[in-house]
């Protein structure tokens, strides 16, 4: 039981101070949850309010895709650069430190491969699950235009669901139908049915016209695919643009783990997207770490 010989009498109630109420930071996340906009803040970072992600979840239809042979080896020593890690969650226990403190979003989608229609996927992990292993987000394809449309939007809508019940977020990843043309048009279409259906953050691909016209169009964070291996120049440039036209953020994989200086591309990637450093500057970074490898 309590000790009552020591209550005291309140004094201090700040009568002369209003109530802070403090807007939370993130586009579209004002009024989620705490336990949502808690994970949100860990994959979003006070400095700038964006994210740099690291993705290696390609092996989930790829198998041991280009450069990511070892997980342990590969995506191991970049772990400290990242702010979150995009992976499986199959390639998290086996090879990840539960130790480096890193957010995760998890890729709960599987079930066909390259060799299949890659929009016939299924929720392949349980909400549980996902919770067991403190994910600060879950993900799935989302293939508006393609033979398997509805379906990847069934999967959509029943992580939202369930992430919801639990406080945790969905990030829907747009991938493209076979007929439908890279561009704003599309990706406006796919980000915008995606947040509307109640997805937290939106992953997409970058378009040379009409970017800032997609972003604005979408009420909830979006952040950027890195797609296929570019030149660092062309990737660092791809990522500033990305940042000055409203994306939060980037999920970058192959133009990280397969350049020749991996860490070096990472903290040249963390200055565009943290620090507003230009693709010129940037590339300097990267050049820097490639000859301290070297010598």
């Amino acid at each position: 039981m309590a000790d009552l010989d020591d209550v005291r009498e309140g004094k201090d109630f700040g009568l002369d101070k209003p109530v802070e109420v403090k807007p939370f930071p993130l586009r579209g996340a004002n009024a989620l949850d705490w336990g949502m906009q808690d994970r949100m803040a860990r994959i979003f970072q006070e400095k700038s309010g964006n994210t740099v992600m690291l993705a290696f979840d390609h092996g989930y239809f790829q198998g041991p895709a280009t450069g990511l042979e070892r997980l342990d080896l590969t995506i191991r020593p970049l772990v400290p650069y990242t702010d979150v890690l995009m992976c499986t969650r199959g390639g998290l226990r086996a090879t990840m430190p539960a130790d480096s403190r890193k957010p995760v979003v998890l890729r709960c989608s599987g079930g066909m491969s390259v060799l299949t229609e890659l929009s016939n996927e299924l929720v392949a992990v349980d909400i549980e699950d996902a919770v067991r292993l403190n994910a600060s987000a879950i993900t799935t394809n989302v293939y508006v235009g393609a033979e398997y449309e509805h379906k990847s939007l069934a999967n959509l809508v029943k992580l939202i669901d369930t992430g919801n019940r639990y406080g945790v977020p969905t990030m829907a990843v747009t991938g493209v139908g076979k007929d439908m043309v890279r561009d704003a048009r599309y990706f406006g279409l796919s980000t915008r049915i995606c947040a509307e259906l109640g997805a937290h953050i939106i992953k997409t691909y970058f378009v040379e016209e009409g970017f800032e016209k997609v972003a604005a169009g979408c009420p909830v964070p979006i952040v950027i695919a890195g797609g296929k291996k570019l030149p660092e120049m062309d990737a660092l440039t791809m990522a500033y643009k990305a940042i000055d036209q409203g994306a939060s953020g980037v999920d970058m994989g192959r133009n990280i783990f397969q350049s020749d200086s991996p860490v070096g591309m990472i903290k040249a990637v963390r200055a565009v997207v943290h620090d507003g450093e230009k693709p010129e500057k940037a590339i300097e970074i990267y050049k820097a770490e490639k000859a301290k490898e070297l010598a």
